[in-house]
């Protein structure tokens, strides 16, 4: 498709077109900082102080290296990441990526529906209200057939995450300690490196991959759209971490008169521990919406990319263009995944470690969801533009060691 083309496409002026191309990538990345990755990095600062947040930050690159790469495959070979897989290797390892997939899906759901009940009880709102409600909200965004609108839904959604700012930024960080901590790792003990395979797990989940990938087929992007869609991806990987390492910051300086180590139980312990910093009703306010837009923007992200990987995988590749009568299949996988998961939160606890455990889940997952992602770019890729020489080296090095740095530390706090 040539540049007249796309920018008949987009329309003529080049900063709307550059605007109708962005968005993908923003949303993944606001959905990669859900109520799964507030808990663990609220629970890494308070348990661990700063110590983590170098880490949360130098994850950044890799970050990016791993999304632009789905969209580069969606953008040159015009297939979701599970259809690639199937096609590429069989149906065989494409179960067994869509599998973990489902693994992962559920459990960010579980996580997701968790933070909006616990933020509801912080209003004395029940989950017998709250999680419905949510989950209607979920289901009507996406049954209006159109991926635009929720992309648009999602990023308006998902803007409530900059209340976290705003939060780090009242806490008021001390450099010194933030010094002090950098160089202060205890990596001999089994509870912080269970600590570190969760902040691993928390930023590489693997419904990020499919969905962007999807995404970027549903939208139609062209490699002429590369550019800004790269764009679009690395702001967003900035952002999400940003958000992340916010958390964790308001969080460590929240406790940073406490001796030893804080641990918290709930959604309100995290709340009620940043209230000192920005008043009771400003901090539940603004905390609560917060984990409120980056629970439900995750909410669409997870459950859409099952639907897409599983729609993929079977042969009946689906999209958001088409009406729920039209796509049966894709609608109904979409709507189990989001009923299914607040019906398990109606009834469960809304306890800490259930959220962290789906983060090291994730680290587990992240060798094989990883390892599909190099060999598509190598293999399926057009030959002017694969994944290969010093960015392959420099890719595959970095991604063994941060895969095999958080299995280490889910296997070591298993042990």
């Amino acid at each position: 498709m040539n540049a007249d083309t796309q920018s008949g496409r987009w329309g003529a002026a080049p900063f709307a077109r550059s605007m109708a191309i962005w968005g993908t990538g923003l949303v993944v990345m606001l959905a990669d900082t859900d109520a799964g990755n507030v808990v663990t990095a609220a629970q890494s600062g308070a348990q661990w102080g700063y110590r983590l947040l170098p880490l949360v930050l130098l994850l950044i690159p890799m970050l990016y290296m791993v999304q632009e790469l789905t969209v580069r495959l969606g953008v040159y070979t015009g297939r979701g990441h599970g259809e690639l897989i199937r096609m590429r290797f069989g149906l065989g390892w494409a179960c067994l990526s869509t599998a973990g997939l489902a693994a992962a899906t559920i459990g960010s759901l579980i996580t997701e529906f968790t933070g909006v009940g616990g933020i509801g009880e912080l209003f004395g709102v029940s989950r017998s209200l709250t999680l419905p409600l949510a989950a209607t909200i979920l289901l009507a965004i996406v049954a209006t057939g159109s991926y635009r609108r929720v992309e648009r839904a999602a990023l308006f959604i998902g803007l409530f995450e900059l209340a976290f700012f705003a939060v780090a930024w009242a806490a008021h960080p001390g450099l010194a300690a933030l010094a002090r901590d950098a160089i202060d790792l205890p990596i001999r003990n089994r509870d912080f490196l269970f600590m570190v395979a969760a902040i691993i797990g928390a930023t590489f989940n693997p419904w990020m991959i499919f969905y962007q990938q999807s995404a970027t087929v549903d939208k139609k992007l062209q490699p002429g759209d590369l550019v800004h869609a790269r764009w679009d991806t690395g702001v967003g990987a900035v952002l999400t971490q940003c958000l992340t390492g916010a958390v964790l910051v308001a969080a460590a300086a929240a406790f940073a008169t406490d001796s030893g180590q804080a641990s918290l139980s709930s959604v309100g312990e995290i709340s009620g521990a940043l209230t000192p910093v920005l008043g009771e009703s400003a901090g539940r306010i603004v905390f609560g919406a917060g984990v409120l837009g980056a629970a439900l923007v995750a909410a669409i992200v997870s459950s859409l990319a099952l639907a897409w990987g599983v729609g993929e995988v079977a042969g009946y590749r689906r999209s958001l263009e088409n009406r729920p009568f039209e796509a049966k299949w894709f609608y109904a996988v979409y709507a189990a995944c989001v009923a299914g998961s607040a019906a398990v939160v109606w009834f469960a606890s809304n306890l800490i470690w259930l959220n962290v455990a789906a983060q090291v889940l994730n680290a587990f997952l992240m060798p094989v969801v990883i390892g599909f992602l190099v060999a598509l770019a190598v293999k399926a890729l057009p030959e002017p533009y694969r994944l290969r020489g010093w960015y392959l080296a420099l890719l595959a090095c970095v991604a063994a060691v941060v895969s095999a740095v958080g299995v280490f530390g889910g296997v070591q706090a298993l042990m």
